[in-house]
This record gives C-alpha cells, sequence and structure tokens, in this order.
C-alpha cells in the first residue's frame, strides 16, 4: 500500500516538490488549494494524484503533510492541523522563506506529539503557479531544514529521504539563524529591486523613453520584483525585525556611496566596485 503525502498549496514550489517526490513509486500525492484553477490544472498536469476533498479526513491519513502556502497562511494551518486527529508517525513540514515564526506556532503541533520539521528550498522563480513547476527546480540548491533542537534524527533522515528526488543539498539549522541569513541573501534584495522598480516608474511618469529602453542590466537586476506580492507581503512581516536591521545597515552603505560621488574620488570609486566585483566573482554558481 502506497504512503500518502498530503500537499497543501499547489502552486510553483509545491508543485514542483509533488513532481519531485512521485519519482518515489510508493508514494501518491494528494492536493489541495484555494485555487481551484490552480487545483485542477495540477491534477492535469499529473502533478498531484487526487484533489482532496475532505482536507481534514486527508489529514488524517496522510503519513506526510508538506504546507506549500504563504509563511502567514502555513501558521494557520499549523494550528488546524494541531486541533485534528492525525497519524501518530505523520511527519509535518513547510516550504517557508521565514522560520522563526513558524517554527514558534509548530510548537503546538509538538503539544500533540506530531513531527514538525521546518523547511525551505533555497531556489524558485519570478513565474508562479503550477503551470511553471518543475521536477528540476531545486537541483543542487541548498534546501534548509530547521527541525526543533532535540528532535530525532530517524525524522530528519525520513524527511531527507522524502526529498531526495529534488537532488537538492540538504542544511541543517537553526530557526533563526535562518532568518537573518536568508533577510541579507534574499529578503533585502528583494526590497531593493522592487523599490528600484518602483523609482523607474515614477521616471517613467514624465518621459516614456524609459519604459523603452528599461531592459537588459535593468531586467535582470530586478527580475525578482516580479515574484508574488502575496507571499513577498508575508515573508517582510513575519522577518520584519531582521529587516529593519538590514535596511538600517543599507541606508549606511548608500551614504557611503553617495560620500564617495560627493568626493568624485575616481581611484576610491574604482575600488568600490572592485572590491564588489571581486566578491561577486568569488560566490558559488
Amino acid at each position: 500500500m502506497k504512503q500518502r503525502v498530503l500537499l497543501v498549496g499547489v502552486g510553483l514550489i509545491g508543485g514542483s516538490i509533488a513532481l519531485s517526490m512521485k519519482q518515489h513509486e510508493w508514494l501518491e500525492v494528494v492536493g489541495t488549494d484555494l485555487n481551484l484553477h490552480e487545483l485542477k490544472k495540477a491534477k492535469q498536469l499529473h502533478i498531484i494524484d487526487e484533489i482532496a476533498t475532505n482536507i481534514e479526513l486527508e489529514a488524517a491519513r496522510a503519513d506526510y503533510i508538506v504546507l506549500a502556502t504563504p509563511v502567514e497562511q502555513t501558521t494557520k494551518w499549523i494550528h488546524t492541523l494541531s486541533a485534528w486527529r492525525l497519524k501518530p508517525t505523520v511527519l509535518i513540514t513547510d516550504v517557508g522563506s521565514t522560520k522563526g515564526g513558524i517554527m514558534k506556532a509548530a510548537e503546538a503541533l509538538r503539544e500533540k506529539n506530531a513531527t514538525f520539521i521546518g523547511g525551505h528550498p533555497m531556489a524558485g522563480s519570478h513565474k508562479s503557479g503550477v503551470g511553471n513547476a518543475r521536477a528540476d527546480l531545486f537541483c543542487e540548491a541548498r534546501y534548509m531544514l530547521t527541525p526543533f533542537e532535540d528532535e530525532k534524527q530517524e525524522k530528519i533522515d525520513a524527511l531527507m529521504h522524502l526529498l531526495a528526488p529534488t537532488n537538492a543539498q540538504f542544511v541543517p539549522i537553526d530557526a533563526c539563524t535562518h532568518d537573518q541569513i536568508t533577510g541579507v541573501v534574499s529578503h533585502l534584495p528583494h526590497v531593493i529591486a522592487t523599490s528600484l522598480v518602483r523609482q523607474v516608474k515614477g521616471y517613467s511618469l514624465t518621459n516614456e523613453l524609459i519604459t523603452e529602453i528599461a531592459a537588459g542590466g535593468f531586467r535582470d537586476i530586478t527580475r525578482i520584483a516580479s515574484s508574488s506580492p502575496y507571499m513577498w507581503r508575508d515573508i517582510l512581516k513575519q522577518n520584519r525585525n531582521t529587516l529593519l536591521t538590514l535596511l538600517d545597515d543599507w541606508m549606511k552603505e548608500m551614504e557611503q556611496v553617495k560620500q564617495l560621488l560627493e568626493k568624485g574620488d575616481g581611484h576610491e570609486l574604482f575600488n568600490y566596485f572592485s572590491d564588489a566585483k571581486e566578491f561577486r566573482d568569488s560566490l558559488h554558481a
């Protein structure tokens, strides 16, 4: 008899995880989503095997539950699941970009003796929707795991086995460190990219030529600003304190650039760009 995964949220990330997990012959995926159009498309594309008609019943039958919803919805789902009857052996995980609030909410599941291990695949696309799901989306990407400190290793191993077909590189980490790191390398860059787009939009109101030539490099550095505003609204709310500190640091960085421009020293300007290029070129592909 096949084991069952209840997938809550069948968008790009959830759909991609489902496609990879289904490489396990011993697994079947049952999906649910508030967007019925996306849910039906997931079934038509064979990304999920069944559509959940009774979510509470499916949760009770599930061997694994994957919460692939925006982070604030994920915390609500965790509280809902904690009130339902689940298998004693069920393993629950999520894919959220923030972990502090989610792991705090997951304490309610621990009180019910259910296993929850936070997860965050560090890959994605500015394109959303289950139609863009790919089984190889997370190949070679870092996949952060945030188990509780006293979690049994056998449970962590079981989750990594479930997700093994993603071909991701699993990185166990605590929730606080996770939110700091993702704030630096993901959340702050999204805020900056979005702010750049808004600034250019303002300039374009007085000169239509701007929108015609805003291509190439501008599109490259602002591509992530096309991501789901619902998702990023929730991420910023959940990781607010970290981002406030990072934005203060960013303001200081921009003040340094302003001072360099006011000074007009070509050597110092060259060193500013050269230092950034050297570090950027050293990053892993």
